[in-house]
């Protein structure tokens, strides 16, 4: 475990990164937190304080054990990966967040809920799943739902790697008004067959 003291603004890349860390508390002094600074720790839960504002690639990644996390609100920036390959059950996204690069819950096989605070300009939630503001793209499919999920009419854009990794996903249906599924949208699922409707222009690569 460690206490970092109050006073300490920026934890840099790597900076815990593969220890044995359980725990860990993060003073309201701290704005960003770096690159891979947690990854491959040992922690179980981790509450990112209200004054951070960036939080870096793969800060949380390859962290097994955790499955709690609280994103405090005057978070404006995660990036890609920041939570992957982690045990994270459930994540609220705060009004405060503007920009989410990349995939920042790929490979979370225990996700089963992503929620967005209902003030957020950005992104939006329904049914659990990341959508922008006015749900024209789906961004990510929580990695540890099961069974049949049915894309929302109105969705235009299925994002790269938008369902990457569910593994549990056994059926999906595609409505007509879907034009783009990206790289990698379906990637590594449980899916046996899939209907593409007639008004996609655009498959991307895997």
């Amino acid at each position: 475990s460690v206490t970092i003291g109050n006073g300490v603004t920026s934890i840099g890349h790597q900076a815990f990164a593969g220890t044995g860390l359980t725990s860990v508390t993060i003073p309201d002094s701290v704005t960003s937190i770096g690159d891979e600074a947690f990854a491959g720790s040992s922690l179980t839960s981790v509450t990112i304080p209200n004054n951070v504002t960036i939080i870096g690639e793969a800060a949380f990644a390859h962290c097994r054990g955790l499955t709690t996390v609280h994103i405090g609100n005057s978070v404006t920036t995660i990036k890609h990966g920041v939570f992957g390959f982690s045990g994270v059950t459930s994540v609220t996204i705060p009004s405060s967040v503007t920009s989410i690069q990349g995939a920042p819950f790929r490979y979370c096989s225990s996700l089963t809920s992503i929620s967005v605070a209902a003030g957020n300009p950005s992104y939006s939630s329904a049914d659990g799943v990341l959508f922008n503001k006015t749900q024209a793209i789906l961004i990510q499919f929580p990695g540890g739902r099961a069974g049949h999920y049915t894309i929302p009419n109105g969705v235009a854009t299925i994002a790269e790697g938008a369902f990457l990794d569910c593994r549990r996903l056994t059926s999906v249906i595609i409505p007509y008004g879907v034009t783009y599924i990206e790289g990698f949208a379906f990637y590594l699922t449980g899916l046996t067959n899939v209907t593409i409707p007639n008004s996609v222009t655009s498959l991307g690569g895997f």
